[in-house]
């Protein structure tokens, strides 16, 4: 069987950022300064099948094109640089690798603790304006639900993704 064409892999990603925009626009709890969502399955299952490129491209591409199509306050550019690092993140440590609980756990932790964290508060600190050190509280406890909750998901998520490339001859190494 025949390596899966580039036009195959653009139209998967393509199908994986719609996805990533309806869960992170219409199945989320959003409010100015925080928002939980499952809009990481999509982003997750682009980082494990395609890798760091593609990923980064699938959160970044989503990010924008959710912020244009239903905004949920303005637009700023440094969320969308954040959910396309979420990508590269995952797709260095998920993709064509046997992957382990540490490699999930690292992901999802840089994710959340770095840049979800620091970065995040940044970008809402130069977008509302609110105090940089007074949003790390906030930002902190939002990661700490989140990380062990995310680390579950992708694990249960890494063997159906598994064959589904296995299956597809997308990530070799699998």
């Amino acid at each position: 069987m025949r390596e899966k064409s580039q036009l195959m892999i653009l139209i998967e990603v393509t199908a994986l950022i719609a996805m990533e925009v309806v869960l992170s626009r219409f199945c989320s709890i959003t409010t100015p300064l925080m928002k939980i969502s499952v809009a990481f399955i999509p982003l997750s299952i682009s980082a494990m099948l395609f890798g760091p490129a593609w990923a980064g491209v699938t959160g970044g591409v989503a990010d924008f094109v959710g912020a244009i199509l239903f905004p949920v306050g303005p637009y700023f550019p440094g969320f969308t640089l954040s959910n396309a690092l979420y990508g590269v993140v995952l797709g260095l440590f998920l993709h064509r690798r046997e992957v382990k609980w540490w490699h999930i756990t690292l992901a999802v932790a840089i994710n959340h603790l770095v840049l979800g964290v620091f970065l995040q508060s940044l970008w809402l600190h130069m977008l509302y304006g609110s105090p940089y050190l007074s949003l790390l509280p906030l930002r902190l406890a939002q990661g700490c639900l989140l990380t062990p909750i995310q680390i579950g998901v992708i694990y249960l998520m890494l063997s159906p993704v598994q064959r589904f490339a296995r299956a597809t001859r997308i990530g070799g190494a699998w």
